[in-house]
């Protein structure tokens, strides 16, 4: 859906204005940790450390400000290791991200086999992992077979900002302020310590400044991938200053592409992969956050003096990965490997696998904004079946509600929903509708009296009930991070709540960053309230995570637990495989924009979200017919298949092209339906054993380098390597074919070809380049 309404901004202009969203260099924590980080050294208090059974704590205390933090380090079943840094004694409690771990993690006891005052080496007793501790200046290094293989904090660059007394009462406290903050007005406003000002907008921080930071160096490491979500490669590029990985959810129509800007998710993990080890590092925060990275190539030889002795030494190449989050606390999990199914499994230890999706949503689906009435429904669905090309699933959005008041149908358009749903059935088909979190103001609509009447909405900061502009105009916005919320609205699922739903209607989670149109950077104000009293800067990027929860276990309660939900959610955090799918939002009828729909639904497929896809044919503007039939060659082989299209674009339907370009269209959906017992498969071993479905080169062919940065193909499982064609006019593709020991076959001619190698084939416009190993 667009970011904002016709009256508030000219979409297609000022979408990716730096006016409206900021960069690193309007972010006030990440101007103070660039310029205030290195002036921070901590040392660990190793002599005092307790080991206990489930972790061992010891402080952390900063040299400048004698100020101590607690430090917990956890072994995990399955070689994880997690890292917390609290403050030893905050003002109040600092947020700790809950519900997105699956349970409590199971902890392996950490024995110590050596330690003294300036150093404590860790071991579970089991495998050869270490954990070496040293205490000044304080550093951890992870030690796999006597070789180091992560730092953190070698740098020095942990930072963590102390919650505050606020300004108003420290000023009644005579001689008692905090000198921590005692900077000039001048410098006050520059770094953003009590408040930020960006457009109109100004942020007050009521406990001061709380952000919180960590770096983490990767030793033989060069190939860094994830932190999604970005219009990005696959693998991760080194950052300049102001230039950071920003991972804040927004509302970005059309957003750009090759750009390091937050758009609609964000999953905070990362894996690093080089010969013969991956690791993965999890930062459990929910609050906005940056991340850095810059890769030290190796050099051969480097001369060190070893005594009287000049020493030639190798140096192993090294990627240093900073962490910044503007709250919260350091709540790190570190996965160990050694091999990529074992991160996976590590990371869906933690956050649960891919949710297993019902047989329908692998087929295609059929969308717009908007199919106009019922009469609009029945021609689009005859129309599949008079062309003979499949589809499974029909999608409304937001103009099929009575003026985009949710749960509800426009009486004039859809006066019978029952009866179009039963159209659908009777062919086996079925319809997803759209259900975002701002809800009307209005004393008239149920939703909006009874979510009122109970509390339900989040709070501004004075209080009241935050409203923002969004579709329906004023609206207040559900806050599902209270479980009383989240189950009173899985309650509206309920047939006798949902009137004129059946149990063919699935649903669609949209605008859940969440979008505020005349918000800061189109969201919500980051001191608006939530349940606990916990402000929106907290936990904003988990926002819609909870929504997508609070659907899928509505439609599970709606069939009494028989039935797989399907939930489509545009925004998401780490853990939302197990509610459903994602897709990448706001694309453009561009040829570039087929071309990075491939490393961003590799970027979501490795870090857990194996539902994931990409709108076909582009959402905005009108795709020539070409680049519509490679897009739907190109979907047909990504695990979420849907066509969909703006307001105002001409229709698209496959068969409106002419028939040489209906029949292209046809042969690329029948070709997904004849592969779909694989699909089905593969979704069954993404979500017991947490394989993604879509997967780069590197993951099939860990030992083979010229396939780390390969995201121009992927292989689907392990049996089929997938090119697609993404250049206008192409005759020829370049395939690589991985493997020195493979033989691979061109899935329609059965030409055959050895592996570890480039090859020139010819393509066609009826040519969806697919390949097999043997």
């Amino acid at each position: 859906m667009e970011a904002a309404g016709k009256e508030e901004i000219s979409v297609e202009d000022e979408a990716v204005d730096k006016n409206i969203f900021k960069d690193c260099s309007k972010i006030a924590f990440y101007r103070r940790q660039k310029q205030l980080s290195r002036r921070a050294t901590y040392q660990a208090s190793l002599d005092s450390a307790t080991i206990g059974k489930d972790s061992t704590k010891f402080q952390i205390i900063s040299e400048t400000t004698k100020v101590s933090l607690l430090a917990e380090v956890y072994g995990i079943e399955g070689n994880i290791f997690r890292l917390k840094i609290n403050e030893e004694t905050p003002l109040k409690p600092r947020y700790e991200v809950p519900d997105v771990l699956t349970s409590k993690p199971s902890t392996v006891r950490l024995i110590s086999c050596s330690g003294d005052a300036d150093s404590l080496v860790l071991t579970d007793g089991k495998g050869d992992l270490k954990c070496n501790i040293t205490a000044n200046p304080f550093k951890i290094d992870l030690v796999s077979q006597e070789e180091v293989v992560m730092s953190i904090n070698s740098l020095g660059q942990l930072y963590f900002e102390h919650l505050q007394i606020p300004l108003k009462q420290r000023a009644a406290k005579e001689n008692k302020e905090d000198t921590s903050v005692d900077a000039s007005q001048e410098d006050q406003e520059d770094l953003g310590l009590w408040e930020e000002k960006f457009g109109k907008f100004v942020d007050v921080k009521v406990n001061g400044p709380a952000s919180v930071g960590l770096d983490f160096s990767l030793h033989g490491f060069e190939h860094l991938y994830g932190i999604p979500q970005h219009a990005e490669s696959h693998q991760l590029k080194n950052t300049s200053d102001g230039d950071a990985y920003r991972l804040y959810n927004l509302d970005v129509y059309g957003y750009k592409i090759h750009d390091k800007m937050g758009i609609y998710g964000s999953v905070p993990y990362l894996l690093a992969h080089k010969l013969g080890r991956t690791l993965g590092i999890f930062w459990l925060n929910a609050s906005e956050t940056l991340v850095e990275i810059n890769t030290e190539p190796a050099v051969k030889y480097t001369l060190t003096q070893m005594g009287p002795v000049a020493a030639k030494q190798k140096v192993r190449c090294r990627t240093d990965v900073h962490w910044m989050s503007e709250s919260g606390i350091i709540d790190v999990f570190l996965l160990t490997g050694p091999t990529p199914s074992d991160v996976f499994k590590q990371y869906s230890y933690l956050t649960g696998t891919q949710a297993m999706p019902p047989l329908f949503s692998l087929g295609y689906h059929q969308c717009r904004w908007n199919y106009e009435d019922e009469q609009d429904i029945k021609e689009v669905d005859a129309g599949f079946d008079e062309h003979d090309i499949p589809y499974d699933v029909m999608w409304l959005d937001i103009e099929h509600t009575e003026g985009k008041r949710y749960f509800t149908w426009d009486k004039k358009r859809f006066p019978n929903p029952k009866r179009m749903q039963e159209l659908l059935r009777s062919k086996n088909r079925k319809l997803v509708v759209i259900s975002d979190p701002h809800i009307k103001i209005d004393p008239n609509y149920s939703v909006y009296v009874k979510a009122k009447e109970q509390g339900f909405f989040v709070r501004n900061h004075e209080g009241g009930d935050f409203e923002g502009v969004c579709w329906p105009g004023l609206s207040s916005y559900l806050d599902f991070t209270n479980p009383k919320v989240r189950e009173w609205y899985s309650g509206l699922f309920t047939f006798s709540a949902y009137q004129g739903s059946t149990d063919i209607l699935y649903i669609w989670n949209d605008m859940n960053e969440p979008s505020v149109f005349r918000g800061p950077e189109l969201t919500m104000q980051k001191n608006a309230i939530h349940h606990g009293n916990w402000e929106h800067r907290e936990l904003h990027n988990i926002y819609g995570f909870y929504q997508q929860m609070a659907t899928a276990e509505g439609l599970i309660q709606r069939s009494k637990g028989k039935e797989r939900p399907f939930v489509l959610t545009r925004s998401f955090f780490a853990g939302s495989q197990k509610y459903g799918a994602v897709w990448t939002g706001d694309n453009t009828a561009e040829w570039s924009y087929l071309k990075i729909s491939i490393p961003m639904l590799l970027t979501l497929s490795i870090t857990g979200i194996s539902f994931c896809g990409a709108d076909v044919g582009g959402f905005i503007g009108n795709p020539e017919a070409e680049l519509l039939v490679r897009w739907y060659q190109a979907g047909a082989y990504q695990p979420f298949f849907r066509g969909h299209a703006t307001m105002n674009t001409k229709r698209r339907e496959p068969w409106l092209f002419g028939e040489e370009y209906t029949r292209l269209i046809r042969e690329a959906i029948r070709q997904r339906y004849t592969l779909l017992p694989y699909w089905y498969s593969l979704f069954y071993r993404a979500h017991v054993a947490a394989q993604p479905v879509m997967r780069p080169l590197w993951i099939e062919f860990p030992e083979e380098l010229d396939a780390f940065g390969v995201e121009d193909e992927y292989m689907l499982g392990s049996a089929l390597l997938v090119h697609p064609v993404t250049e206008p006019k192409a005759s020829t593709v370049d395939v690589f074919l991985p493997g020195s020991n493979e033989v691979w076959y061109d899935c329609k001619t059965f030409a055959h070809w050895e592996g570890a190698r480039t090859v020139k084939i010819p393509v066609a416009l009826d040519t969806s380049e697919i390949q097999a190993p043997i």
